[in-house]
Formats: structure tokens, sequence, C-alpha cells
């Protein structure tokens, strides 16, 4: 198995809210589609709550960055 090294490390904080809210977006609509027995693929929805957390992730430590320097 891979692991995933710095993938939201590149993208500026406007850049990761942006993205933030379509990866939440996306979870939501997963979510109502799992109720609607409609999706397949049931590993999709811990890969956004995944991802969402690593954007989070970045986003906290960019703002630490700005408030220490």
């Amino acid at each position: 198995m891979s692991k995933k090294t710095n993938t939201f490390s590149k993208e500026t904080p406007e850049e990761l809210t942006k993205l933030l809210a379509e990866k939440r977006e996306a979870l939501r609509e997963f979510r109502f589609s799992m109720r609607g027995s409609r999706i397949r693929n049931t590993k999709s929805g811990t890969s956004f709550r995944k991802d969402i957390a690593r954007i989070l992730f970045r986003l906290g430590t960019a703002s630490k960055e700005v408030i220490t320097k």
C-alpha cells in the first residue's frame, strides 16, 4: 500500500478552502446516494473523509506558520 505524501502541500489556503467545500459537497452527495442504494463503491466515502481531514490539517498548519512568522 502506497502512502500519500504531501497531497495538498502545493495549494494556497484559498484553493484549499475551495477544495474543502467541493469535498464536503461530494461527501454529502455520497451519503444521500448511499441512502437510496444507488452507489456501488462504498469505500469512496472513506476517501472523502480522509481528504477532508488532510485539507483541514494543511489549513491548520498554514495558519500556524503565518502566526509564527
